[in-house]
């Protein structure tokens, strides 16, 4: 049984508090937190698992995130920050894998979990924390051999993505559903990132709604906010100078990785029935698309380009890759609109991004959009995914440019109100009850014990 490394810290009044976990294990098989996110696998998950990490380790918790190799000269262990280590476990080809060839590998990928913690003290982790169903199933195990609790964020579920499921999407597997219906069974601890998504998780899973902890997702306020000095109109001639992006006219981009889930050609349906409805609008836009082909986007990577093309909008859509450093909240700035019609997003980093940079944002009225754009304040949610529904709110803001400065003002404020300090302060405060109630079940469990040798 692991023992807990840092003590019971005291409240000012002598009362004792919950003991924080000084070191955690962090799962994320099928996505590394050091791949670029916006194509492949890697996207917000990828961003959640960094932010919280690095302000994991800024207050004393050490992390390990484990994630498989996909390449043989990657170093074992790689110090990602200040108190964060990423572990490259071998387990399958050492190649990119999709998520459905994955669940053959986990058995692989287990053992190189428990063998790290093997090697080292007794007692090492004390917690895990799983990301999506495949590490949770890794977790599951991995908790049973150390008697440490697993929390567990799902960040997608198969129920809800099948539920909502874009035209031309593959809906996931049966075996999905029961691995997702595992963990959520064997958690100690579930995460979800909206109270919408803890709703799914009760009513959809079964959870116990004792266990579920609403933990908003955040935003890295230095990173992604509005330009310090100069107007408006100055920050966004900089920041499409910086891109090479037309200076005259309006942009409505589109940033995230290329698949039916995300919908980018919802938009360009949505650009295309804009030229006829007001050509004006159109004849002067520019649509950028800045990200990479995924999921069951991998099947016909040019598709979008295909439809632009067949929509005959070509010269108005830009193909861009996905942006890195500087470049990504430039491409935020340089947007009068950032569309982010996904059919669902369990919180929709990307809007919260650029409302932070001070854009307002078009979003699609699913899932953690509701929570992450506040509609008539930082921007307009959309109900569905019909191409003149969301033409007709582009024409509404593209037309109205004061309109457009004071839901750019109002976006900055609301995304003021998301960190990832706070989230990384609620995550220990989940941490901690989850350790506290497995010391308990282990107290009740050795007294017990005592009780019955006595009588014996």
């Amino acid at each position: 049984m692991a023992e807990l490394h840092s003590g019971v810290a005291r409240q000012p009044d002598g009362s004792q508090r919950w003991p924080t976990p000084r070191r955690i294990a962090v799962l994320s098989v099928h996505t590394s937190p050091l791949h670029q996110p916006g194509t492949g696998d890697a996207g917000g998950m990828n961003v959640y698992v960094v932010e919280v990490a690095r302000r994991l380790a800024e207050r004393g918790v050490e992390v390990e995130i484990f994630t498989r190799a996909t390449a043989s000269d990657l170093p074992a262990m790689v110090e990602m920050a200040p108190g964060v280590q990423v572990r490259h476990v071998i387990s399958g080809p050492f190649e990119g894998l999709s998520k459905e060839e994955l669940p053959a590998q986990l058995c692989a990928f287990t053992t190189g979990v428990l063998r790290a913690e093997a090697a080292r003290p007794p007692g090492f982790y004390d917690l895990i924390h799983s990301h999506y169903w495949l590490s949770g199933q890794v977790g599951w195990l991995a908790k049973e051999r150390w008697g440490v609790p697993l929390v567990h964020s799902a960040h997608t579920l198969a129920k809800v993505k099948n539920a909502r499921l874009a035209a031309g999407d593959r809906p996931e597997p049966r075996a999905r559903v029961i691995g997702e219906e595992q963990v959520v069974a064997e958690a100690d601890r579930l995460i979800a990132n909206t109270a919408v998504e803890r709703r799914d998780l009760v009513d959809r899973y079964t959870a116990d709604p004792r266990l579920v902890a609403v933990v908003q997702p955040g935003v890295d306020l230095d990173r992604f906010r509005p330009a310090s000095t100069g107007s408006e109109t100055a920050v966004r001639t900089a920041a499409r100078r910086r891109l090479g992006l037309p200076q005259r006219g309006a942009i409505v981009a589109f940033v995230g990785r290329i698949q039916p889930l995300k919908a980018p050609d919802v938009l360009l349906r949505a650009v295309a029935a804009l030229r006829e409805r007001s050509p004006w609008l159109f004849d002067e836009l520019t649509v950028v698309v800045a990200g990479g082909p995924s999921g069951a986007g991998l099947d016909r990577p040019t598709a979008l380009i295909e439809l632009a093309a067949s929509l005959g909008i070509s010269r108005t859509v830009r193909f861009m890759p996905p942006q890195t450093g500087a470049d990504l909240p430039a491409l935020y700035r340089a947007a009068d609109l950032v569309a982010v019609p996904s059919y669902n997003e369990s919180f929709g980093l990307v809007a919260l991004e650029a409302q932070a940079c001070g854009t307002p944002v078009v979003a699609a009225a699913v899932g953690g959009l509701v929570t992450a754009v506040r509609d008539g304040v930082s921007g307009r949610l959309v109900a569905g995914h019909d191409p003149h529904d969301w033409a007709a709110v582009l024409a509404e803001l593209l037309a109205a440019p004061a309109l457009r400065a004071v839901l750019g003002r109002g976006a900055a404020r609301h995304a003021a109100g998301f960190s990832w300090d706070r989230t990384a302060d609620k995550l220990i405060s989940v941490y901690r009850e989850a350790v506290a109630e497995q010391r308990a079940r282990l107290a009740s469990r050795l007294a017990g014990d005592a009780a019955l040798g006595a009588r014996c």
